[in-house]
């Protein structure tokens, strides 16, 4: 509609309607052009800077026997920065394919989970101590 108007306009002002004509269109199709080089350079980034994020994620590997500690993010009974959301630890029973998990915890029957809500569970810090042979008191 714009365009319409633009044109009436050198038409109405007596101008080199040819001319003017042709020009106009030259520049309509070097915007497109440049907005599909944009686009395509822009997609280029986006696929680079994913690549390059990627790269530095560690894959979490977790095998049945690991124990591992569960995220729950429904719990809301006692409000409170310093409450742990951390639960657990769990054994992993078996593992399915894209991430899901199976665990147990003491006796409980088990039930599956998203691999992306665990994460591997080190221990406590007595377990640490017997593993690193070294008394962390005196460091």
């Amino acid at each position: 509609m714009l365009e319409h108007k633009a044109l009436w306009a050198l038409k109405k002002l007596n101008l080199q309607w040819k001319d003017t004509t042709k020009s106009r269109l030259n520049g309509i199709k070097e915007s497109d052009e440049f907005r599909l080089w944009v686009y395509e350079s822009s997609a280029l980034y986006n696929e680079k800077m994913k690549l390059n994020h990627d790269r530095k994620i560690e894959k979490k590997v977790i095998e049945k026997g690991d124990q591992v500690i569960l995220y729950n993010s429904r719990l809301h009974l006692f409000p409170g920065k310093l409450k742990s959301r951390w639960h657990g630890p769990f054994t992993v029973t078996k593992v399915y394919p894209y991430d899901a998990l199976e665990i147990v915890n003491d006796g409980t029957s088990p039930f599956k989970v998203n691999g992306y809500r665990v994460k591997n569970y080190m221990g406590n810090i007595e377990e640490v101590k017997e593993l690193a042979h070294i008394d962390l008191d005196e460091v």
